[in-house]
């Protein structure tokens, strides 16, 4: 006996057995018989592709050409179900970062384990956002955080054709934007004076800082330059990606312009770079540990600067150019911020 639709078992074998329709008997035969798998939830699986395939064959308004049973079989493959899997298999279609989505999956995993993405409900979702809260997330780190999962679950209900609603839908979390502080930016005077300390320092890392305060770029782009992308007879830099170092988005790539400080700052790198790379010591084992440079960055900023740090380099030169009513569109082009 068996459960599944079309399907027979025999000594622990499933098999697709199904009476062929009078219009179809001269491309089958008169009846279809094939092994699927000794596992139900495979068997089920397979015998579900095998019949909307033969319906789909069957009911041609003109010749019927015979499906190949084997290959339908032998080309498909059960889809995973579990959320762990299904969020891999986003990440590496969208040619997605694996990292954030994993530190943002990680502890949903630990609330209400990996299973199925058809067992989850609100209260799980409702459950996150209340543990991100009591770890003292700001409410915009909350909000990005489970822009991941809800990403995921939009696309395994999607392809798995479940009709059934998002948990993390339209989750309200308490307070949002309340604790928002503007970020920091740098002053013209800061600038200068953090500039002249870079190059006066000796250290390689801190060079950094001119070429981010002046090209907008972010910390990774720089951190993680082949000396290949510097052209110091142009005064450019080419921001691409690399096997070392990915960038944030697919339209970050871009050629920015070399100029004062930052040109400066770049010759001085070069100095005491290994001919490949413009700060190799945080190229380690085919990876860029750019977060090892911004620790490194941020403690002098921080200090100096009553708690500035490398980011808000970028959004001064977003400031700057807003000044000079540079164009938005420009801005994010200069920025890399332009979105598909």
């Amino acid at each position: 006996m068996s459960h599944i639709q079309y399907t027979i078992c025999r000594s622990g074998t499933y098999y697709y057995n199904r009476r062929v329709p009078k219009q179809a008997i001269a491309a089958y035969g008169s009846f279809i018989r094939h092994a699927l798998s000794s596992d139900f939830e495979e068997a089920s699986a397979y015998a579900e592709r095998l019949t909307s395939v033969l319906d789909g064959a069957w009911a041609a308004k003109v010749k019927i050409i015979p499906v190949d049973i084997s290959f339908v079989i032998h080309g498909f493959k059960p889809k995973s179900s579990l959320l762990s899997e299904m969020a891999e298999e986003y990440c590496c279609l969208r040619e997605i970062e694996q990292k954030p989505m994993r530190v943002a999956l990680s502890p949903f995993f630990i609330l209400a384990g990996d299973k199925d993405v058809s067992r989850y409900t609100r209260e799980d979702a409702k459950l996150y956002v209340h543990h991100l809260s009591e770890k003292g997330n700001k409410t915009a780190t909350i909000r990005r955080r489970i822009s991941s999962p809800s990403a995921i679950f939009n696309y395994a209900y999607s392809e798995l054709g479940l009709e059934k609603r998002n948990p993390f839908s339209r989750l309200i979390i308490r307070a949002e934007g309340s604790d928002r502080r503007k970020r920091g930016v740098f002053t013209n005077a800061q600038l200068k004076i953090g500039y002249d300390k870079a190059l006066l320092s000796g250290s390689t890392v801190r060079l950094a800082m001119p070429i981010l305060g002046e090209t907008g770029c972010r910390l990774a782009e720089i951190i993680g330059m082949r000396l290949d992308d510097i052209d110091m007879k142009q005064g450019s830099i080419v921001i691409r990606p690399n096997l070392d170092r990915r960038l944030k988005t697919r339209n970050s790539t871009r050629t920015s312009p070399l100029t004062g400080y930052a040109k400066l700052a770049i010759e001085r790198a070069i100095q005491k770079a290994d001919g490949e790379w413009l700060f190799p010591q945080y190229i380690k084992s085919g990876k860029c540990n750019a977060t090892h440079a911004s620790n490194a960055l941020n403690k002098w900023l921080k200090e100096d600067f009553d708690g500035l740090t490398a980011h808000c380099l970028r959004h001064s030169m977003r400031d700057r150019l807003r000044s000079v009513e540079c164009p938005l569109d420009m801005i994010d082009q200069i920025g890399g911020d332009l979105r598909p």
